[in-house]
């Protein structure tokens, strides 16, 4: 159909919205509340055109129809723009300069687009109380400004619906259901809320403070590990294109922060692989409990935890990497230097904010000994790269500290979807055939879509796998499980869109062709590296011999695996 917008002719389809019509031709209508397919409710009434002979409406919700002619730049539209958005404004504390998203803030964007130069409304914004009820997420509802982008992320992309609108009008609040707090909930902490708030309503909670503080500790060995996600994200921080792998000037930067040794996740998802491919063949063989879902993301663990809890025992026992490493570096790294666990402070910089939760479960520690101390999220570190002045493309390339920062190009994958069951079926299918890999890519579980399957042949026993992408997608999968639609052998779940490189604690803003970049960067490491197969890792070897003992023996099970628990659906 053919319709005119600002005198322009446009070509459009049914099923459009004004504002992709106008986007297609060039013109931007600015936009607060709208997410593409998922929240187009034109709450914030920041898009409003005028349409000839049905007044001003708003552009991400009037559908196009033939003739339209529609005005997106009067006068009056700019006008009752402005209007608006001093409205919102009104209700909003105007504290950018000490705000954690100052010159990353939708809001402040558009202030200055609209040329908003002062508020003539008198300004209330509430008097909430913060929700830091939980180790992860801070909720500030005096910044909200009710737009339900968070509500409809957790509710369409997550499938936890964990927040809602709550009362009306003037009183209405964003929060969980009947204003409870986060940790009330059958919240996952996620952290996808925080990627779709267009401000600082929702954030990460901050543990800057308590690092800098053990790193002034002369008392305390402060150790560091970096997850695999970080370091093809960070560089966006610092004006770097998405998926642009920086990990030796991470690791020069993080020495130059003062922490006694720089280690890498990697190496322990490499140790992941070795434990749940074990544990894997242990039940094809055993007919343990099939399938096998992974246990690395503590957002699908919570998940499971309080909405599929009669399939518990079909979690892997594995510790995730990220605790892995810190019950390796209180034991295994603490004998060998010689250090008593408790003067080790074990932090971890990860792109979750589950990550934060997940350090805090009573099952994370070994010998009264917390795995892991502190968890920061990319945001975190770079900022207190900024803090130190630290020019991050200046620095010189450092290396990881050994012995447990040696790792393969498999354990890097670990941060994207698929990345997971790829490292894990390198590994099982050497294991099972006693041949090697020709090719190591395996790309029937690559890719970005919700859900993906694949048959994998392991000398002769076809297996059965299946790769979820977010969490939106998991009830489908385990439904057709319970009801006999599906058998699967072996199951991983990623709880964030895209993996760990679309998680939570990663640059603002993280988008689909974001995370796609980021995802490239992984694979390029992992094709660069000389060792690309967990079981191939030296250490790895070493550490078994030496001191672990068999794979899935005693001792690796006393420090490498964990239980879970039943939570309240709420």
């Amino acid at each position: 159909m053919e319709i005119i917008i600002d005198g322009q002719k446009c070509e459009a389809e049914a099923g459009q919205t004004v504002l992709e019509a106008a986007q297609q031709i060039g013109i931007k209508i600015p936009t607060l509340c709208y997410l593409k397919e998922v929240n187009e409710i034109g709450a914030c009434r920041i898009c409003i055109v005028e349409i000839e002979g049905k007044g001003y409406q708003t552009a991400c919700t009037f559908p196009v129809s033939e003739g339209l002619r529609i005005k997106t730049t009067s006068p009056e539209i700019r006008r009752l723009r402005k209007l608006n958005l001093e409205l919102i404004l009104a209700n909003h504390p105007q504290d950018c300069l000490k705000c954690e998203r100052s010159t990353n803030c939708e809001l402040q964007s558009l202030s200055k687009e609209l040329g908003v130069e002062k508020v003539r409304f008198a300004q209330d914004s509430g008097g909430y109380k913060l929700d830091q009820s939980t180790p992860s997420i801070v909720r500030d509802y005096n910044k909200c400004i009710k737009c339900r982008r968070c509500v409809s992320v957790c509710e369409k992309v997550q499938g936890v619906k964990a927040l809602y609108p709550n009362q009306r009008s003037f009183k209405a609040i964003i929060s969980p259901g009947y204003k409870q707090e986060l940790k009330d909930v059958s919240c996952v902490l996620c952290g996808q809320c925080i990627h779709a708030c267009p401000v600082a309503a929702i954030k990460e909670k901050d543990d800057t403070e308590r690092v800098w503080q053990v790193l002034n500790d002369e008392n305390k060995h402060v150790v560091l590990q970096i997850a695999p996600a970080v370091r093809v994200a960070l560089g966006e921080e610092f004006e770097l294109p998405p998926g642009t792998p920086i990990t030796e000037k991470i690791v020069t930067a993080c020495r130059r922060l003062g922490f006694d040794k720089i280690f890498d996740t990697v190496f322990s998802a490499d140790l992941t692989i070795v434990e749940e491919g074990h544990e894997l063949l242990a039940r094809l063989k055993n007919d343990g409990p099939l399938p096998l879902f992974t246990s690395c993301s503590p957002g699908w663990i919570k998940y499971i935890e309080h909405f599929h809890s009669d399939l518990l025992d079909h979690l892997s026992s594995c510790k995730s990497p990220q605790q892995m490493f810190g019950a390796l570096a209180k034991s295994y790294y603490a004998e060998t230097e010689g250090i008593e666990p408790e003067n080790i402070v074990v932090v971890s910089i990860m792109p979750c904010t589950a990550k934060k939760f997940e350090a805090t479960r009573e099952e994370m520690e070994v010998n009264g000994n917390r795995d892991i101390d502190i968890v920061l999220t990319t945001r975190e570190l770079a900022r207190m790269l900024r803090v130190c002045g630290v020019d991050l493309m200046k620095l010189p390339a450092g290396e990881f500290d050994a012995p447990l920062g040696i790792t393969t190009g498999a354990g890097d994958i670990f941060g994207i979807t698929g990345g997971v069951m790829e490292a894990a079926l390198r590994t099982v299918y050497e294991e099972v055939t006693e041949n090697e890999l020709e090719k190591l890519e395996f790309n029937q579980v690559r890719g970005f879509e919700g859900v993906r399957e694949a048959s994998i042949d392991l000398a002769g026993q076809e297996v059965n796998v299946a790769i979820i992408n977010g969490l939106g997608n998991v009830d489908e999968v385990l439904t057709a499980i319970k009801e006999g639609e599906k058998e699967y052998h072996f199951v991983e779940v990623m709880s964030c869109p895209g993996g760990c490189i679309g998680g939570g604690g990663q640059p603002i803003p993280t988008t689909e062709e974001i995370i796609v970049q980021r995802g490239k960067g992984l694979y390029d490491i992992d094709q660069a590296k000389e060792i690309r197969k967990s079981h191939e890792n030296p250490i790895i070897k070493e550490i078994y011999k030496d001191y672990l003992g068999e794979i899935g023996g005693q001792k690796a099970h006393n420090l490498l695996h964990t239980t879970y628990q039943e939570r309240d659906q709420y």
